[in-house]
């Protein structure tokens, strides 16, 4: 029964790299706490070879220019961890959370589809990879062996059933303390740690080889278990994890960003590394949700004089005025992104929300982004060898998006048809190209159906406001000032047809229609009359062809 490890070194530090990749080649410090008692907690190899050491605090890591030091971050440390856990259950579906940078599989039947315990190390190595991690992966016969390999070797460790002993015995005793010394125990952790370095006990190796009976009588049951950790043989079951489909990356700036430019640059890498996750669970998106946290919301800068606020001599109302504004200032910035199919294009993703932020920018700079996806099944559709072929939903997706960006949100999408009697009864929706479908087969029309004149209405948008001479309450002539075309005399008239709708509504509307010809000169034209009931006015709706 082999189990698998996934351990992440110095996690603190991994999740700042992992959230800013330029940073791996450069020596970085991560500190935490209060000003001005600031403390580092974690360094990288490169901030070690610099002489910076944990405990250290701020300002003395301040003193080294080459440096670059980072405040911890939950929100970091937390996606991380969540992007390490859909790492794990891309390949088994028993996972057992036991640290923030610590995860064990159980790889029970993955051999006859993945390959190989070897071949599954690795790829979990290849996988960690694409994620933002450089990863220790080890894989045993026992979970608690994996683990300490995983914790004691770098790189990919496979340790074949029986060899545990030979394999985690030059490793130090340090590897099985190092969950012990972030509990609660700490204080018996290091009183038992010590009592192993004065005994000599300086690897697993020379834990392993200590008589059994002896070992109980000084340190009881609590050296035998280490005892047994040491050696590779303790069996336990894993206690599976349940994690939530919750795909969120977040990064916290230093400087505010202003530009849009630089804001892509940094919503790229989210979006790479929410859809490395959407791909490791075989998921894509169909709507995505972008906060932007503002700066500058707390107090007043210079800015405000742009904007009119009262000098000091106007007393109170100055004060008012400038309280008005800064609580009228929004803390965040939302906008959502819904998409017509699930998707996984990281390119597309960030063309859309360009777009988007292009047409509603966000108004201040910004300090913190925080990218969310709602995971989705992905599409599956095959195409006809008969039918025309579709446009590819995410270039039609860009198309749009253009196009609403030059004409109006509002303005780009499909006719939905309205339930009510109103002649402009419709309302814009989200364009969604359809499968084609098989058109029922129509009836061959009679020959005087065929023979028979059809009479089309052009509607005129917007339609002309007209004057309108009335003898006996029907129209007698007709003259448009905006359109001299249409101005005549009333030759035949039919209706009225009344309609009216929505009266328990403010938008309630009442009107007559009329089909009238109109002789402008020697030329006879046809045209379609409203009035409205409410407003009084007379229009001009369309001609007939």
């Amino acid at each position: 029964m082999p189990f698998a490890c996934i351990y992440i070194p110095n996690f603190p530090v991994a999740a700042a790299l992992r959230a800013e990749p330029d940073l791996r080649d450069r020596a970085v410090a991560i500190f935490e706490g209060k000003a001005p008692l600031e403390k580092i907690i974690a360094i990288n190899e490169s901030a070690g070879e610099l002489g910076i050491t944990r405990e250290m605090s701020k300002a003395q890591g301040e003193l080294c220019s080459e440096v670059t030091l980072r405040q911890r971050s939950a929100l970091q440390e937390s996606s991380a961890h969540a992007a390490l856990l859909d790492c794990a259950q891309s390949f088994s579906p028993c996972v057992e959370d036991s640290a923030q940078d610590t995860v064990l599989l159980d790889l029970s039947g993955m051999e006859s589809l993945l390959g190989p315990v070897s071949e599954i190390a690795r790829a979990i190595f290849k996988r960690a990879l694409t994620l933002g991690f450089k990863p220790n992966v080890a894989a045993a016969a026992n979970p608690e062996a994996a683990l300490i390999a995983a914790r004691g070797f770098s790189g990919i460790t496979v340790i074949p059933a029986g060899k545990e002993a030979d394999h985690l015995g030059p490793l130090p005793m340090s590897v099985l303390f190092a969950e012990r010394l972030d509990a609660d125990q700490k204080e018996e952790a290091e009183s038992l740690f010590a009592t192993l370095d004065r005994w000599g006990i300086r690897n697993l190796r020379a834990l392993a080889a200590l008589p059994v009976v002896a070992l109980s009588e000084r340190l009881g049951q609590r050296g035998l278990h280490l005892q047994q950790l040491s050696r590779g043989g303790t069996l336990r079951t894993l206690v599976p994890v349940e994690a939530p489909l919750i795909f969120e990356e977040a990064v916290e700036l230093e400087h505010p960003v202003v530009l849009l430019e630089p804001l892509a640059f940094l919503l790229n890498h989210l979006l790479e590394q929410v859809c490395a996750r959407l791909a490791s669970r075989a998921l894509a998106t169909q709507e995505l949700r972008l906060i932007l946290e503002l700066s500058n919301l707390t107090g007043i800068d210079d800015d405000f004089e742009n904007i009119g606020i009262p000098s000091e001599s106007d007393g109170s109302v100055a004060t008012q005025t400038i309280s008005q504004i800064i609580c009228s200032r929004q803390t965040k910035f939302t906008r959502k992104l819904s998409l017509p199919l699930p998707m996984l294009d990281a390119k597309v993703f960030l063309k859309l929300l360009q777009l988007d932020l292009n047409a509603n920018p966000p108004g201040a700079p910004i300090m913190k982004i925080h990218l969310a996806a709602e995971p989705a099944r992905p599409r599956s559709a095959q195409g006809g060898l008969f039918l025309p072929p579709a446009p590819e939903p995410e270039k039609l997706e860009l198309t749009l998006a253009r196009i609403a960006g030059i004409v109006g949100e509002n303005r780009v999408g499909a006719l939905e048809l309205l339930d009510t009697h109103h002649p402009e009864g419709f309302r814009m929706r989200r364009f969604v190209a359809e499968v084609a479908r098989k058109a029922p087969q129509k009836q061959t029309p009679d020959s005087s159906e065929a023979q028979a004149a059809v009479t089309a209405l052009r509607r005129l948008r917007p339609p002309f406001r007209v004057n309108v001479l009335l003898e006996n309450g029907q129209p007698a002539r007709l003259n448009c000032p905006k359109k001299k075309e249409i101005q005549g005399e009333v030759l035949w008239k039919a209706g009225p047809w009344r309609s009216s709708g929505d009266w328990w509504e403010r938008d309630a509307w009442s009107r007559d229609e009329w089909d009238l010809a109109v002789r402008n000169g020697e030329a006879v034209s046809f045209y379609r009359l409203a009035h409205d009931l409410l407003g009084g006015g007379w229009f001009v709706e369309g001609t007939y062809d």
